[in-house]
Formats: C-alpha cells, sequence, structure tokens
C-alpha cells in the first residue's frame, strides 16, 4: 500500500494523532535548527568561537535524555495526549526566551532548558500515534513521523531565507514560539491513546521496573541510538556553517542548499519507513547507512553548489532513510508498559552519548587547518559502518501485536 493509501484507511482521529504528531516534531526541529543557522551570529554577538558557542548546541543534545525520562514518566502516568501539549507549550516558551538572551551564560542556560522539552516531545508523540493507529500502518506512518525532523530544518532554512534578514538571530528564535499554537489542534482533534486509555484504571504510577528487567534490550537500544544520533548530527550540524565558512556561500545560497537537501531528507524518511513495512526494520536500515558511503566523497569535497546540492540531497535522503524506520522500530521493541517512556529515553540517551559530535567535528576541523570536508566525511564513514554492524546483530519486532498488559519480547 502507498501512503495516500494508508492514510485513507485511518480513521479521522488516528489521522489527527499522526498530524498531531508530525507536526510536533516538525516544530520542536525547526526551534533547534534555528540555532545551528545563527551560530555565527551568537558568535559575534557574545566575542567567542566556534568550539565554545557549539557547546551551546551539545548541552541541549545532552539535556533531552532528562526531558524524555521526565515526559515519558509523565505520559505513562497521566497520558500521552496532556504531555505532548504541556511540552509544546514548554520547548514554545523557551525558545522565545532565548531570543533576549543578555550573555552566552544566559543563552546556554535557556538551550538547556529546551533540550529537555525537546527530549520530551518525540518519545510521547510517537508512543501516541503507535497505540492509535493499526499495524500495517506502522511502517509508512513511521515515516511521515520521523520526516518531521528534516521538515522542522527545512522551515528553519526557509525562515532563515526570507526573513533572517529583517529580523535577525534574535528575531529568529522569537519567531520559534509559533509552535506554541499546536496545543490548540492537539486540545479539539487529538484523542487520548486507546493502549493507554486500556490500562488507566489500574494507576498508571511511575515506573521503571520493566525497563530494569529488560536491561540487555535497554542498553542494545542505547547504543543504537548512539550510532543513529552520530550519523544525523554529523551529517546536518556542521553543514551549514561549512557551507559558509569553507565555501563562502551568501545565506540565499546555503539556505537554498539546505532546502534542497532537507526535500531530499523528508522523501527518504517517507520511503525508508515505508520500505520497512515490506523488508523489514533492520534491512531497511542497514541498506540506507551502507549506501551513503559512496555518496560522501562528492557531497564533502565538491566545490560548486549544484554538485554540493544534488550530493548533499542524496546522503540525506539515506542517512533520513534509515532513520524513517526509528519511530516504529524502537515502539516495537518496547516494553509495553513504559511505551511512554522507553523509545524516547532510548532516543535521547543516544543522543547524550552523541552530543560531543558538533565539538568533535570543530576540534577535526580546527587541527586540519579549517578542512571542513574531512570532518564531515571521515565521522559519517565510520557512523555509518558502526550504525549497519550495530543493527545487524540486534533485534527485530515488526507487526508485533501492542499491549500494556505484557512486555513485548523482540524477535
Amino acid at each position: 500500500m502507498n501512503i495516500l493509501a494508508i492514510l485513507q484507511s485511518l480513521s479521522p482521529k488516528q489521522r489527527s494523532a499522526v498530524v498531531a504528531a508530525y507536526l510536533g516534531w516538525t516544530l520542536d526541529a525547526f526551534d533547534f535548527f534555528i540555532l545551528i543557522f545563527v551560530l555565527k551570529d551568537v558568535i559575534r554577538e557574545f566575542h567567542s568561537d566556534l568550539s565554545a558557542v557549539s557547546f551551546t548546541v551539545n548541552l541541549t543534545l545532552a539535556m533531552r535524555p532528562l526531558g524524555a525520562l521526565l515526559f515519558g514518566l509523565i505520559a505513562d502516568r497521566i497520558g500521552r495526549r496532556p504531555t505532548l501539549m504541556a511540552d509544546i507549550l514548554f520547548y514554545s516558551a523557551v525558545e522565545f526566551a532565548c531570543g533576549f538572551a543578555p550573555s552566552l551564560g544566559v543563552l546556554l542556560v535557556l538551550r538547556a532548558l529546551y533540550g529537555i522539552a525537546m527530549g520530551g516531545e518525540w518519545g510521547v508523540g510517537a508512543s501516541l500515534t503507535m497505540e492509535t493507529i493499526p499495524a500495517p500502518a506502522r511502517g509508512i506512518v513511521s515515516g511521515i513521523l520521523q520526516a518531521g525532523y528534516p521538515s522542522g530544518y527545512l522551515l528553519a532554512s526557509l525562515v532563515n531565507w526570507t526573513l533572517y534578514e529583517h529580523i535577525g538571530w534574535r528575531g529568529m528564535f522569537m519567531v520559534g514560539a509559533l509552535p506554541a499554537l499546536l496545543v490548540l489542534y492537539v486540545r479539539r482533534q487529538v484523542e487520548e491513546s486507546p493502549i493507554w486509555l486500556e490500562h488507566e484504571h489500574q494507576g498508571g504510577a511511575l515506573r521503571l521496573g520493566p525497563i530494569a528487567r529488560q536491561w540487555r534490550l535497554f542498553l542494545y537500544v542505547i547504543l543504537l541510538m548512539t550510532a543513529f544520533n552520530f550519523f544525523s548530527h554529523g551529517t546536518q550540524d556542521l553543514y551549514p556553517l561549512f557551507l559558509q565558512r569553507q565555501h563562502h556561500f551568501n545565506p540565499a545560497t546555503v539556505s537554498m542548499i539546505a532546502v534542497i537537501y532537507n526535500v531530499g531528507a523528508i522523501l527518504g524518511g517517507l520511503t525508508g519507513g515505508s520500505l520497512s513495512e515490506r523488508i523489514g526494520r533492520k534491512r531497511a536500515i542497514i541498506s540506507a547507512a551502507l549506501l551513503v558511503l559512496p555518496a560522501l566523497p562528492l557531497w564533502a569535497f565538491a566545490r560548486s553548489p549544484l554538485w554540493l546540492a544534488t550530493s548533499a540531497f542524496i546522503v540525506q535522503f539515506l542517512v533520513q532513510g534509515a532513520w524513517g524506520v526509528v519511530p516504529v522500530h524502537l515502539n516495537e521493541l518496547s516494553p509495553g508498559d513504559v511505551r511512554g517512556t522507553f523509545p524516547g529515553f532510548t532516543y535521547q540517551l543516544g543522543n547524550l552519548f552523541a552530543s560531543g559530535n558538533l565539538y568533535l567535528q570543530s576540534l577535526i576541523v580546527e587541527r586540519s587547518g579549517g578542512n571542513f570536508g574531512l570532518a564531515l566525511a571521515s565521522v559519517a564513514a565510520i557512523v555509518a559502518v558502526l550504525l549497519s554492524i550495530i543493527t545487524h546483530f540486534g533485534p527485530e519486532a515488526r507487526g508485533v501485536a501492542f499491549s500494556l498488559h505484557r512486555s513485548q519480547i523482540a524477535r
């Protein structure tokens, strides 16, 4: 079945859950990538350097596990829907406040708070959606949900392209408060997860016991998500600065290239998620990761905007093709009674362990005489191979029945 047919087969309330989770992740990613586009302005404003300012990105990523744990536990106790609304309001308010930061120290604190909010959204939104839709739709919907991340990047690229010269870097953060309006949609159109409602009468106590009992699976998924996060951040976070500093492209050209490769990322996420329903979660991930390798030389060392845009489209199509499988893969592997916590917490712990990526790549740039391409290609190549190996030796639970009354055993 194609994407359109799958969506047409869903009920209106099921489609509303998909839309809400997709938009929640899109707007969360939009707020995150605003900082990526204005790094140079923050460096200049606070008289700092790349290594110091890149720590704001590292801190955001490092705080995401705390948010995933806190909001995940709350979602398992009081429900996915109210927790999702609270999280969206939180990250919108913090993003707006970033536009008023008087110093780098204050910006660091605000980005840490934003990291908590960002960490909570993905797991709650994914569990709400995956518990609402029928099993045959999971792969395609997984690709739709994960496409929210490059969609947010694309939106940030467009805002940077069209509004940056008029509103400046502080105004960019203020635009990031608009996601708060999504709460109105969730309140009116989205219902609580039916799987969570089945379990509601049992009290929904805060607990981590089911995770502790499956500690081997827990550690494996953290390792998997560490590789995944190096894969995405290693090919995204430094790339706009690479285009600005190594190739000296103006903001319009940088934004244009970013728009092109984010279109590729969106299409890749949709393709990877859909393909995983046919060939399996693991095979879809491994195929996408290994196909990145032959595209890396052109992506990192081409000189013209045309070839850089073309290769970036291919690389992000494949990177997000692998990522399109993540929402469904993690939710299917999760113990049922902590599905609000397990997928998001493991995902964001992987982010924590990969949070040094930008700093690592910045060091490679500085020690190689400003060679951004070397930093980008070396990290991406190593991680693509490692991700394939880790995925190959891990479990898969495609099509497993969801329930809160037992823990699934991955096969």
